[in-house]
């Protein structure tokens, strides 16, 4: 009987993480040939972009806050930088990074004695897997296995999936925020609590799946009078990992908005309902490049990325997916468009709206396989440009 669930298992689950990781690979040795070649990461500081070797790249920028929180962990403090008046007026601090993914990858290093960069890549490689699998059975249930295939395919080659394999969060954001989404359909609700509670700790942006959930588990109590427990207690457990996180933090700062101001005042960071996406989009309309925070190449990448979005959300409204998809998607997205912050990260910024892959995916699902597969092959070869070199060497991810 294992043996035979075992063989089943493989028949299902063995073709999205062959085609996953065969398109990943793809896009991830021309990504560290074009960092090689260029040599300009030679020439920066390790903690911003640069590094001896190509790979060292993949833990910079933010991965080298997540590694300082895995080493040492916080000390939450809002201290002025002195003499400063501009945009930024305080010292950056390591409490901006929620502890999830640096608590794994400490665990991961402590059992496996990898150290932090090799367990940080394993728990995002490991992580991007696990969402690949997760974003097949949501689009699968939606419109069979070739668009579940079709989908963990988009994901592998998506504009920003070049941090799907380094030192950073997405991937294990977006696999716990995939499974959520799975367990919400399936009416999984203690499971999609806890995992709610999870991914809070990961990103501030899980507010946009505790919406999610909540707005379904209240029509599904709507839709039914029995068996409302756990739909109550997934909508009330949710939000305490973020609430939680946020509260430490403003508690050990002396200040309860500390998270927020930490954000706005250390790396101008802030919601300002997309007065600067409207700036940015004006300005490049007329081949202007002088609005806050400035990277051409990463920024016109961000742009027809957030074009493409624009016409992949109506697309999944009319596909007439669960609530909790169109909830989560949406809302993820005005969060990222309302935010005054650096541009060219949008690409990164929408790679958790996960369910913008399933609505094309769906209309990929009648392509021949060898069709689709060379597609996604040749987007794979150019992520290692567009979602790779680009947003680590030309941007700031």
């Amino acid at each position: 009987m294992f043996r035979i669930r075992l063989r089943r298992a493989a028949r299902h689950y063995l073709p999205v993480l062959a085609l996953y990781g065969v398109l990943k690979l793809i896009g991830f040795i021309v990504f560290m040939y074009l960092l090689d070649s260029a040599g300009d990461f030679r020439k920066k500081d390790p903690r911003f972009g640069g590094g001896t070797h190509a790979w060292d790249v993949l833990a910079s920028w933010d991965g080298w806050w997540y590694q300082q929180v895995a080493a040492h962990g916080y000390d939450p403090a809002l201290v002025p930088v002195p003499g400063a008046t501009g945009l930024i007026t305080l010292e950056g601090n390591s409490a901006a990074f929620f502890p999830l993914y640096p608590a794994t990858m400490r665990l991961v290093s402590e059992c496996t004695g990898l150290g932090l960069y090799g367990s940080g890549m394993l728990v995002s490689v490991v992580a991007s897997f696990v969402a690949a699998l997760g974003i097949h059975a949501v689009t699968a249930q939606l419109g069979g296995r070739r668009a579940g295939l079709a989908a963990a395919g988009l994901w592998a080659v998506w504009p920003g999936s070049g941090v799907e394999w380094a030192g950073y969060s997405e991937s294990l954001y977006v696999a716990l925020a995939v499974w959520t989404c799975h367990s919400v359909m399936n009416d999984r609700w203690l499971t999609a609590g806890v995992l709610t509670f999870t991914v809070g700790l990961s990103r501030p942006t899980a507010v946009a799946l505790i919406a999610a959930l909540t707005v379904a588990a209240l029509l599904a109590l709507h839709r039914r009078h029995d068996d409302i427990a756990r739909p109550w207690t997934a909508v009330l457990i949710a939000p305490l990992g973020l609430l939680g996180y946020l509260l430490w933090v403003g508690n050990a700062m002396g200040d309860l908005g500390g998270y927020f101001e930490l954000q706005d005042r250390a790396w101008a960071h802030s919601f300002d309902y997309g007065k600067h996406t409207v700036n940015v989009f004006t300005s490049m309309a007329v081949g202007h490049f002088d609005y806050l925070f400035a990277y051409p190449f990463a920024d016109v990448i961000g742009a027809m990325v957030t074009l493409l979005a624009l016409l992949l959300i109506p697309l999944l409204i009319r596909q007439r997916p669960p609530l909790v998809l169109t909830v989560y998607t949406v809302l993820t997205f005005a969060m990222v468009m309302g935010s005054q912050q650096i541009f060219g990260n949008v690409s990164r910024y929408l790679l958790p709206a996960f369910p913008l892959f399933v609505s094309l995916a769906i209309r990929l699902r009648n392509v021949p396989l060898p069709l689709l597969c060379c597609l996604l092959g040749i987007m794979a070869v150019a992520s290692g440009s567009y979602a790779g070199y680009v947003l680590f060497e030309l941007g700031v991810p």
